[in-house]
């Protein structure tokens, strides 16, 4: 099973970031499963949702404390709350930012992981260019099939536009694939 967990803050999309990667999951033919915990909901407070993939169902319920994978969808947390705790050790970790580890003051926990396993990723910038509007989920969900390989950007895609038709779901699919080809240029100059 693998196991991700998603931080940002209310208005960002978090929690629709992570059903539309179970839904991008699903359409591969795997079993998926997204759930949010809110803490104080409101706009700006600090939000974490989860997806879980599997190629068998999916029984547990409870909320991930060992990810696979991080995404973070705003920088800000690092100083706010421990966002890498339980990050496993061959994990994976997708911020959304333009400055590198070392201005985030994160590189040592980079370190740690595997060569090619963490990247950053302007989905803020790259959202306001297509979408019209700084919400990076989209974005950073077509980072993340760059990434990890985990799903095709094709299934991200779909699961965009079932979400989101028209126009939109267009500038959301325009902007996960501006992601998607930015991480796997990355990974190929790597």
């Amino acid at each position: 099973m693998f196991q991700v967990r998603i931080h940002g803050r209310g208005g960002q999309g978090v929690v629709t970031a992570a059903e539309l990667l179970s839904v991008a999951a699903f359409l591969e033919g795997k079993h998926a499963q997204a759930f949010p915990s809110f803490g104080s909901e409101r706009m700006g407070a600090p939000v974490v949702s989860f997806c879980r993939i599997d190629a068998k169902e999916i029984r547990l319920r409870e909320p991930i404390l060992e990810p696979d994978a991080l995404i973070v969808q705003d920088p800000t947390l690092f100083k706010a709350i421990d966002v890498f705790q339980g990050l496993k050790s061959t994990g994976y970790l997708l911020v959304n930012t333009n400055k590198s580890f070392d201005d985030l003051h994160i590189a040592p926990v980079v370190a740690k992981l595997p060569a090619g396993h963490a990247r950053t990723v302007p989905a803020s910038e790259l959202a306001l260019r297509h979408v019209g509007r700084p919400v990076p989920n989209a974005a950073l969900l077509g980072a993340f099939a760059a990434l990890t390989g985990l799903v095709e950007l094709e299934s991200v895609a779909r699961a965009i536009r079932e979400a989101f038709p028209g126009k939109t779901g267009e500038a959301n699919v325009l902007a996960a694939t501006a992601a998607h080809d930015e991480i796997a240029r990355t990974l190929k100059a790597a």
